[in-house]
C-alpha cells in the first residue's frame, strides 16, 4: 500500500466518523476518529524515519 492509498483510507475513515457523529452514533464515530488519528500519526512517523528526521524529544 503506497502513501496515497494510506492517506485516502485515513481520510475516508475520518469522513465516515464525521457522518456517524452527525447521525448520533457517538461510540462508532469516536472509534473511527481514534483509528484515523492513530493511522495518521503512524504514517507521519514512518515518513520521518524514512527521511532521517528523528528528534531527541
Amino acid at each position: 500500500m503506497n502513501d496515497l492509498q494510506k492517506d485516502i483510507l485515513t481520510g475516508t475513515v475520518f469522513i465516515i466518523g464525521l457522518l456517524g457523529f452527525i447521525s448520533g452514533e457517538f461510540i462508532i464515530s469516536s472509534t473511527l476518529f481514534a483509528s484515523a488519528a492513530i493511522a495518521s500519526n503512524v504514517n507521519v512517523n514512518r515518513k520521518r524515519v524514512k527521511t532521517g528526521q528523528l528528534s531527541c524529544e
